[in-house]
């Protein structure tokens, strides 16, 4: 592991990482408060982000440090690997990994986020950094509220849960059948084990899930739906709490608004 930075930050440190991955160099970035080993909140960020994005732009330090909280992110894709066609869209290829494993050629050979995030990840920083190794929660925005849910719903790794403006059933919406077909191919029974919405009927998470949604978001309708997770859960029995949060948009302005909320949802079930 390469340190690329690190700085002083809220009584704790900020610091930004590399090394050597199994789909080849990746970076992420970690925040560490005072008093460690803290228990992590992985922060999965949305479409074009990297591993700075949701650290320079959330505002989360200044809460993860009173609350005794780590912080970390990864980037949104590998980025050495280079197929034909993976910068072509802003929504497929580089910076939109959509938190799986592909099985299509070529994204197979490198495209495998949920490995990379619920594996490799966790344990280079959970023995490298001091963070605890038996205590973690998940939350991602838009692309990375799809990765937190599914994460979350499809292994056992998190004690907590939440997503900010959320894909939930990426096999109904464009985004998600675009990233889908390209991936996993037109199999739609490769597709439900990464949809949330699929995910909750089968399976609930051991815990309440916190979900805040912008009601002026531009993707609302045609890309996240919360109601088909809501009604999901509703069937299945799965405690959510959904915010619908009036006049807010799908920015960074409404996630530094509200992260402080999801991050005390977390410290609950962690601390």
């Amino acid at each position: 592991m390469k340190v690329r930075s690190e700085q002083r930050c809220f009584g704790g440190v900020q610091g930004y990482y590399e090394h050597e991955s199994a789909i080849g160099p990746m970076r992420f970035s970690a925040f560490l408060p005072a008093k460690t080993p803290a228990p992590a909140v992985y922060l999965l960020a949305g479409l074009t982000c990297t591993e700075e994005t949701f650290m320079a732009k959330a505002g989360a330090q200044r809460v993860a440090a009173e609350l005794g909280l780590a912080l970390v992110t990864c980037d949104t894709s590998p980025r050495q690997a280079r197929f034909p066609g993976d910068d072509a869209d802003w929504d497929f290829g580089q910076g939109a990994g959509f938190y799986l494993d592909a099985t299509q050629a070529p994204w197979s050979a490198a495209y495998k986020m949920k490995t990379y995030v619920t594996q490799e990840l966790k344990a280079l920083v959970e023995s490298e950094l001091p963070i605890a190794n038996d205590r973690r929660g998940i939350c991602g925005h838009s692309m990375g509220g799809h990765g937190a849910l599914t994460l979350a719903l499809s292994t056992e790794l998190y004690q907590s849960c939440s997503a900010l403006a959320p894909i939930v059933a990426p096999s109904q919406v464009p985004w998600g059948q675009k990233a889908f077909k390209g991936y996993l191919g037109e199999d739609r029974a490769q597709w439900a084990a990464h949809d949330a919405t699929e995910l909750v009927v089968k399976k609930q998470f051991a815990g309440k899930l916190l979900i805040d949604q912008g009601t002026a978001d531009k993707f609302l309708e045609r890309e996240l739906r919360p109601q088909l997770f809501k009604a999901a859960c509703e069937k299945s029995g799965q405690p959510l709490e959904l915010n619908l949060r009036e006049g807010y948009d799908h920015s960074y302005y409404f996630i530094q608004t509200f992260i402080e909320s999801h991050l005390r949802h977390h410290a609950a079930a962690l601390q």
